[in-house]
């Protein structure tokens, strides 16, 4: 019964080729891909990493109170 189900009709060798070369090639695409990757943050981390970090300094806000009039006419 097992057989029968991995057989598939009798065009199981076609779909287990078919599953083989799908999968195989999504895993050569993701190997070259990550290397492609590894290779440009390389490239990336080469050319941007040796620059002069600037220093950003952070503004303290100023807080300005404002007071309201009592006796304002304006509304």
């Amino acid at each position: 019964m097992v057989i029968e189900l991995f057989n598939f009709g009798g065009y199981g060798h076609f779909i287990w080729f078919a599953f083989i070369f799908t999968f195989v090639n999504c895993y050569v695409l993701y190997l070259t891909t990550s290397k492609e990757l590894y290779k440009k943050e390389k490239l990336f981390l080469s050319e941007f990493k040796q620059t002069v970090p600037t220093k950003i300094e952070v503004v303290k806000q100023r807080r300005e109170v404002k007071t309201v009039l009592s006796g304002s006419s304006i509304f």
